[in-house]
């Protein structure tokens, strides 16, 4: 399979410690051991076509941190513990946490509709912002079609369109547009489907309710006060910082691998545009797992989840959080995020005292799922994903 080089250089580079390309990495022996089945599952992703893996997980005994494979296709260089990467929809659970923080300051009724918010936006084709609220948005039963869905916008962005659109600027209501030309999903909060509008809605509505970017408020309320040093919200700039690639093949060209890694992600905005480590997202969930980003109420009202109706297997949804039952029957919650040549799962015990996330650097390959069961998972039959 050819590799084609299309992006340059990212403009800033992270030192990280180095790690062998087979996945070997400088643990304690006996973290190694516990986490033998996830640096397997890990190996596994790579010799089934990923490019490299980036793990840490976190428990009562610490931090076990594991590589696979490469960072760069082209120099070999292989995956380090502290790469950035875009973590696409796990952007979602830190806007609802920022919405969260805004109801329990009495600035927010999540059961208003969002025309109240936003007056006039959703609109059109059947959809109506008077009769979809504000919760409904966060958990994915508003009805709203799906942007990414957009016959328009999928052979713009995501086809091998994308290699000319790359640089492309949106604006939120530019693709809230797009997506309002096409009719609901569903009523209202009479069923559940995944719509990334949703968050582009609620990232409008943290402005309208601050007086600031919706960016610059999670900044504030979250990742600085948790010190998450390696995550920003690029908004127009295209780069990741070095050294990590991210790959991805097009349907139309399947026998190439595309260096993705340079996009200008405005399009994707409060739905996904973050980019961070594993470090920093296993620091906020623990975090908001344990009670310091939200009060008690607002913590169950994020995992009171709904059902997905077979559109995510063994998931149900929350407020921005997904509840995902693993290959043995441990739930776990979190979220996953992917986006061109980058793939994210972070998940962790409801009591936040066990957490990994993990980063795939190819968006063709699946089984990130497989590594979040092998790491919840005892050893055994029932473990396998």
């Amino acid at each position: 399979m050819g590799v084609t080089v299309i992006a340059a250089a990212g403009s800033a580079f992270l030192t990280t410690p180095a790690a062998a390309a087979d996945g070997t990495v400088t643990a304690v022996p006996t973290r190694q051991s516990r986490h033998a089945a996830t640096q397997d599952a890990m190996d596994a992703a790579v010799t089934a076509g990923v490019p490299g893996v980036v793990a840490e997980a976190r428990d009562s005994r610490g931090v076990w941190k594991g590589t696979s494979g490469v960072a760069d296709l082209a120099t070999r260089q292989p995956r380090g513990y502290g790469d950035r990467f875009r973590a696409g929809s796990v952007t979602k659970t830190l806007v609802a946490t920022v919405l969260l923080q805004l109801q329990a300051e009495g600035k927010l009724d999540l059961d208003a509709p969002v025309d109240h918010h936003l007056p006039g936006l959703v609109r059109g084709n059947g959809h109506d912002g008077t009769k979809i609220t504000v919760r409904q948005l966060m958990n994915h039963t508003s009805g709203i079609f799906n942007f990414t869905e957009d016959a328009t916008f999928a052979q713009k962005v995501l086809g091998i369109d994308f290699l000319e659109s790359r640089y492309d600027d949106w604006t939120p209501r530019q693709v809230i547009a797009l997506a309002l030309r096409n009719p609901p999903q569903f009523a209202p909060g009479t069923s559940w489907k995944y719509s990334n509008t949703n968050y582009l809605l609620l990232g409008l509505i943290i402005e309208r309710l601050t007086g600031r970017p919706y960016a610059e408020e999670i900044e504030r309320r979250i990742t600085r006060p948790l010190g998450m040093r390696a995550t920003y919200f690029p908004g127009r700039d295209p780069h990741v910082p070095a050294p990590t690639r991210h790959y991805s093949t097009f349907t139309e060209d399947p026998g190439t691998t595309y260096d993705v890694t340079e996009l200008n992600p405005s399009w994707a905005w409060a739905a996904g545009e973050m980019i961070t480590n594993s470090a920093d997202l296993n620091r906020f969930y623990t975090a908001l797992f344990t009670g310091r980003l939200l009060r008690p109420a607002q913590l169950d009202q994020m995992t009171t989840t709904v059902s997905t109706e077979g559109n995510l297997p063994r998931q149900r949804y929350g407020l921005g959080l997904i509840e995902y039952e693993t290959s043995c029957g441990t739930k776990v919650w979190g979220h996953s995020g992917g986006i061109h040549g980058s793939s994210t799962q972070a998940f962790g015990t409801r009591d936040g005292r066990h957490m990994i996330t993990l980063n795939f650097n190819g968006d063709w390959v699946g089984g990130g799922k497989n590594v979040v069961s092998a790491e919840f998972c005892p050893p055994g039959p029932s473990a396998t994903p």
